[in-house]
């Protein structure tokens, strides 16, 4: 909140804003202007001041917007009324910005509002992903006890190389590719399964067809031929709801050379196997998983979530057939992102080709 350290301009600036006093197509000049005609006396610098200010408040996300505009910032955490934390250069730190709870629904309105989204008591959860390719994540009390809770996690244009993550297994991981392999890159949350799929995606052949699948469109493929396809949560109330399920089927009939998908966590893991398993050899998801031995248990558990009436001992071959490669990545305590060790599949089994120490 702008404090009212000049007195009446900023009251009276805030009223006029609120009133639709004027045009907002750009929101600093405009409130600048009303600050002039408010206080003709303030001098230009502490007028655009007040005009950033104000901003800030009334247009921007209150007090998260000065962190989200720090180029470190990867990703800003709000654990309800209080400090603020965020990622900066991949390790995680509390901030001496401060948030109340007002505060904190004011930007979560801002943020999800404009895409037809609603963050309220009959819809507590909230996933979303801004045009810029931000992502945001809010869960409402009384499903969090402590206050509205809010994750940004801001997109990263910058594809970092992959000898920078790859380190020893770099020689490993381009023969795999090169041959066609199909990759599954497992690991925890934040641990760098989307940059590493990046970086490994820059060693495709530029000409190929490649259908990307995400749930958050984050995927940056270099090559000439890319199609890139996003699912699509629906309305609030739930209407025009496309599913990953839905893409990698559609992406099938596509014609793709290679399937990339960001991320397998549901039914859509036994299209994709099927994929995998007749013919589109190269292809790469991720899964999360803490070891080998859990990404392949995971694969066949979400594959039986679909529901086709399968076994598990029919599911388990068809998943050993698909995934060739198996690479996991960790995050340092540093907050480096790297690959952690490649298991080759055989026999249904992963195979330890190297592990880092």
């Amino acid at each position: 909140m702008v404090s009212d350290d000049l007195g009446g301009p900023a009251a009276a600036v805030r009223r006029r804003f609120a009133e639709g006093d004027g045009p907002l197509g750009d929101p600093v000049g405009h409130l600048e202007g009303l600050v002039r005609a408010e206080a003709p006396l303030l001098s230009d610098q502490e007028a655009g001041r007040l005009a950033r200010s104000l901003a800030v408040e009334l247009v921007g996300l209150g007090p998260i917007q000065a962190l989200l505009d720090d180029p470190e910032v990867t990703d800003v955490l709000v654990n309800g009324p209080g400090p603020v934390w965020v990622e900066r250069r991949g390790c995680t730190e509390r901030t001496d910005t401060l948030v109340d709870r007002r505060q904190i629904l004011v930007a979560v309105e801002r943020l999800v509002g404009p895409l037809g989204l609603r963050a309220d008591r009959s819809h507590p959860i909230v996933d979303a992903r801004l045009s810029d390719g931000t992502r945001v994540t809010v869960v409402l009390d009384p499903l969090a006890v402590d206050g509205p809770v809010m994750a940004v996690r801001r997109h990263r244009s910058a594809v970092v190389p992959l000898a920078a993550m790859a380190g020893p297994f770099l020689a490993a991981l381009e023969r795999r590719v090169r041959e066609r392999a199909n990759l599954v890159v497992f690991g925890p949350t934040g641990s760098g399964k989307t940059t590493l799929l990046n970086a490994l995606a820059g060693l495709l052949p530029r000409t190929e067809r490649v259908v990307t699948i995400e749930d958050v469109a984050e995927l940056r493929l270099p090559g000439e031929h890319v199609v890139r396809l996003e699912a699509r949560p629906g309305s609030v109330e739930g209407a025009g709801r496309v599913a990953i399920r839905d893409l990698v089927r559609a992406a099938l009939r596509l014609r793709p050379d290679r399937l990339v998908v960001g991320e397998v966590r549901g039914a859509e893991a036994l299209d994709m196997v099927w994929a995998l398993s007749t013919g589109h050899r190269g292809s790469m998801s991720t899964v999360h998983a803490s070891s080998a031995e859990d990404a392949l248990r995971r694969l066949e558990t979400l594959a039986l979530a679909a529901g086709e009436g399968l076994s598990p001992a029919a599911v388990r071959p068809q998943v050993a057939s698909a995934v060739d490669v198996l690479v996991g990545v960790r995050r340092t305590h540093g907050g480096a992102r790297e690959v952690a060790s490649v298991h080759d599949v055989a026999d249904g089994r992963p195979i330890e080709v190297a592990v880092r120490s």
